[in-house]
């Protein structure tokens, strides 16, 4: 069995993301010399900051008292304060929750912390201005960061696949069972964190623990908001009940972007690391799934992941090629003929061994573990 990314969220050593840690790490190291402090409310922490060594330590985004900003600064260290009246935090150094960016779902989407980035993103992205920039680059690196501890020493399992997947169809009931499986065998599922299939692959991974009625009746429950159209509040609202009803579900990974802010990020995904860069979102979704992909029906989007995969995997820059398992031989074959070129692409290299198209989800895990060497 894999280790849940819950358990495996360890990180460098010299980094701090919480009060705990902080408060840790004061009375056991007696120094704070090269640590980085990243996101940490050390309003209360003036005495320990005053009588602590800080030389050459980084304080990213850390709220604290000006007396003791200064001392930090007499010390040598670099202090980096927060940044006011934005909507996130850009030195931000755990990864989000749905909790977190839904936060006052009750009074419409449009008030939420999701809603209210991709607002600020809107505005800043058109007007060329360096600063707004330069705090989305910071902010996508910190997710980065906090992303890899997460996943450092796990199993990871891509699942990709258009966001019009509607809730109460076959086909997303066939998508949850494969988040599912694969998480019962062991693997962390990656999604890149929307609706449709992405959010029917985080629900299966979340449904795992329980017994498998469960999920048939989540499913159903769901398909009363079918799709995040019209009404993105009451989509998220039918997600939050199936929470609130069955809690503490298992483990998975959402990697949305607010490039594509229209589409908001699902609830079931317990670890989201959402980013304004898409090519930053989309590269780092697939070389993060070192286990292999299942790409399931999708338009442009899936078309792209899917030889966004297959290059780095045709040249082996990542090492060894990641299994690529496609789901729906007429839609691969017929529909959008991407499965013969991908054939093609792979003929005489490493890679050739590690691509298989099938028929339905349901064998899309016996190919994934027929590719894995």
């Amino acid at each position: 069995m894999q280790t849940s990314p819950a358990h495996a969220a360890h990180h460098d050593d010299r980094e701090i993301e919480t009060l705990e840690e902080f408060d840790a790490v004061v009375p056991a190291r007696g120094t704070l010399t090269g640590f980085r402090v990243q996101s940490v409310d050390l309003t209360d922490r003036t005495r320990e900051l005053l009588a602590t060594d800080t030389s050459g330590a980084v304080f990213l985004g850390c709220p604290m008292r000006e007396n003791a900003a200064a001392k930090l600064r007499a010390d040598g260290a670099l202090v980096f304060p927060p940044v006011p009246h934005l909507p996130f935090d850009p030195y931000r150094g755990l990864l989000y929750s749905s909790d977190e960016l839904f936060d006052g779902l009750e009074k419409g989407y449009e008030q939420t912390p999701d809603a209210l980035a991709y607002a600020w993103f809107q505005r800043t992205r058109a007007d060329g201005d360096i600063y707004a920039s330069m705090l989305r680059s910071l902010h996508d690196d910190a997710v980065s960061d906090a992303l890899d501890e997460l996943l450092r020493g796990t199993q990871v399992v891509g699942v990709m696949g258009g966001h019009a997947m509607a809730r109460g169809t076959r086909e997303y009931a066939g998508a949850a069972r494969l988040g599912r499986e694969l998480t019962r065998a062991g693997f962390t599922v990656a999604t890149g964190g929307g609706p449709g299939a992405m959010e029917a692959a985080n629900l299966g991974a979340y449904a795992a623990p329980f017994e498998d009625a469960m999920l048939d009746e989540a499913c159903e429950l769901l398909a009363a908001a079918p799709s995040f159209t019209p009404s993105i509040t009451d989509w998220a609202r039918a997600a939050f009940r199936i929470r609130a009803r069955w809690p503490r579900g298992g483990h998975s990974v959402g990697i949305p972007t607010w490039f594509y802010g229209h589409e908001p990020p699902n609830a079931f995904a317990s670890h989201i690391a959402k980013y304004f860069a898409n090519a930053t979102r989309e590269d780092g979704l697939l070389a993060r799934s070192n286990a292999g992909v299942v790409f399931l029906p999708g338009a442009a989007g899936t078309v792209q992941e899917i030889f966004d995969n297959a290059t780095p995997n045709y040249y082996e820059s990542r090492g060894e090629p990641t299994p690529m398992v496609l789901v729906d031989r007429v839609h691969w074959t017929k529909k959008l003929p991407t499965w013969p070129l991908l054939q093609a692409l792979a003929r005489e290299r490493s890679m050739e061994s590690r691509i298989a198209l099938v028929d339905r989800i349901e064998d899309a895990p016996a190919a994934l573990k027929r590719l894995t060497v």
